[in-house]
This record gives structure tokens, sequence and C-alpha cells, in this order.
């Protein structure tokens, strides 16, 4: 298997005619560049981000895609991966990213990567393994970080329930209700990646999508959510979090409770497209999701 060096890592290219990954085999595991025809890295590249444990270790955020375990919690979900991960080619195609089972946790993290032939499309099949000796309990966490100047497009529930709520929103003690930056609309929360201070929000999502504007290229992500199972962060399965650095497009899996040698699988497809016009207001994130077939 060739390797390449970016951002000073061993890396794995993934190709096809619309989109070139490339995912590391020095850390990880993590895929570090998402790009459309040759273009820009749509993805976050951060090399220098870091978090510093209460132990004094440091976990290296680097950007790009990489899988988490909610619920959030320090320093369990900030579990080190700065080793060196496995890469093989499967049978069924694309790449099986491999960690090592983490010394603390006893979680082993995967990732299956494949394109779709002739698609601008990836799927990504996250899976947390038990390694340990007891039951864990815990939610398979799927983050992108990208690039900031862009702007998220969050979608709302339409469902109609007459006299009852159809929605609830997750919000951190950080957020600003007042930033200039948010659009609290009735069926779409747009996020403009131009904050200054940190922002998040989370939601139960059962239109399955999330996506992200920028220079003219619309990145969405689709994952599956099932309304009769439970989610952490007050229900959330999808997610949002920015700063002045990147921002990120977040979706979980239901709450898993897995035995030792069991696993909790977690999908997300991915699809990029060019073109697409700049999401304004509510009223242009709707002809985008309607031009696209976006539910």
């Amino acid at each position: 298997m060739e390797t390449i060096q970016y951002q000073g890592l061993d890396c794995v290219a993934l190709e096809n005619a619309s989109l070139s990954l490339l995912v590391t085999q020095s850390v990880g595991p993590r895929i570090l560049s998402l790009r459309y025809k040759g273009g820009e890295n749509l993805f976050a590249e951060l090399p220098n981000v870091i978090s510093e444990r209460p132990d004094g270790k440091i976990f290296h955020f680097r950007g790009g895609h990489r899988l988490w375990h909610s619920p959030e919690a320090m320093p369990r979900t900030y579990a080190l991966d700065d080793e060196p991960v496995e890469i093989t080619t499967p049978a069924e195609g694309g790449l099986l990213v491999r960690q090592k089972a983490d010394a603390e946790t006893g979680i082993e993290k995967s990732l299956h990567i494949s394109l779709v032939e002739n698609q601008s499309r990836v799927v990504v099949r996250h899976t947390l393994t038990n390694r340990g000796l007891w039951p864990i309990e815990c939610a398979p966490w799927a983050i992108t970080q990208l690039r900031t100047g862009g702007v998220a497009i969050l979608p709302q529930s339409r469902e109609e329930t007459n006299m009852l709520p159809n929605r609830s929103l997750a919000i951190w003690p950080y957020v600003d209700f007042a930033s200039q930056q948010v659009t609290w609309g009735n069926h779409y929360l747009l996020i403009r990646a131009e904050m200054t201070g940190p922002f998040k929000v989370g939601f139960p999502n059962p239109r399955g999508w999330l996506a992200y504007w920028l220079d003219g290229t619309l990145f969405v992500k689709r994952a599956a959510f099932d309304a009769s199972a439970a989610y952490y962060d007050f229900g959330s399965s999808s997610e949002c979090y920015c700063n002045d650095k990147f921002i990120e497009l977040e979706t979980l899996s239901p709450i898993h409770r897995f035995e030792p040698g069991g696993s909790a699988e977690h999908v997300e497809t991915w699809d990029v497209y060019e073109g697409v016009d700049y999401p304004a207001d509510e009223d242009a994130a709707q002809a985008i999701a309607d031009k696209l077939g976006l539910e």
C-alpha cells in the first residue's frame, strides 16, 4: 500500500473521479483531507490545536474527521490517538482503519471508509469495540472539523404534532443567543463560521442530515435517526460546534450498552455538491434542500 506525506504524517489516498481522501497511518483513526475534483481541502487543518488533560497529557485535534464516544468527559473522551493505526483493504473495498484498544478505556476504534463509484459520495462506518473486561455504555460520536468562513445548515423537525411540541434544542452554557452569526429560523438554524467565541447546539434530527456551505461547495452528512431510541445530550442525534478556528458537524448513535467483545456501529454518508448558492437565509436554505432533494 503506497503512502504519501501530508502534514508531516504518512497517509493513504482513497480516490474516485470526484473525490480524494487522505487517511493517516501515523495516528488516528483520522481522515485528514477531503477534496472535491482536486480543489482545496474542505476539512480544517489544525496541527497546533490541542487540549490538555488533567493528567498533563495532550490531545491533538489535527482537524479532519475522527471518532469519539459520547457522553463527553475528561479524560475518557479525550483518549489519546497518537500511535500508528493499521490500514487494510477489505474484500468489500475501501479502507479499514483500526486503532489498538485504548489502555485506559478498553475501547477499540475503527473506521471503514468507502467511495461510491461514479458519485461524489463517501460512506464511513464507525465502530467501537469493547476489548475490556466489563460492559460499557456509550455512543459512537462522529465528528467532522471543517474550515471556517462558511455556513452550517441545521434542519429542524417539521413534524405535524397538533398541540404538542415537535422539536427540542440542547444548548451549551457558553452559547451567546445574541450572536449575529446565528439565524434561529423556523425550519433551519444557520451558523456562520465566523465566531470569536465558542458555540454549540444539539438536537434530535429526524430529517437525518446536516450541511456546510463553503465557497460554492456543499458538504452534506447523513446519519439515521431512531425516534424510539435514547440519545445523550438531551436526545441529540446531531450537533454543531464552532469557534474561531474550525466548525464541527457531529452525529451520534443511540446509547449502546455492549458486553466485552461486543461492538457498537454508526454509519455516516457524505455527499459533496458544487455550484451551490450561498445560504443567506432560511428561504435560501430551503431552496438548496429542494434542489438537492434533501428531505
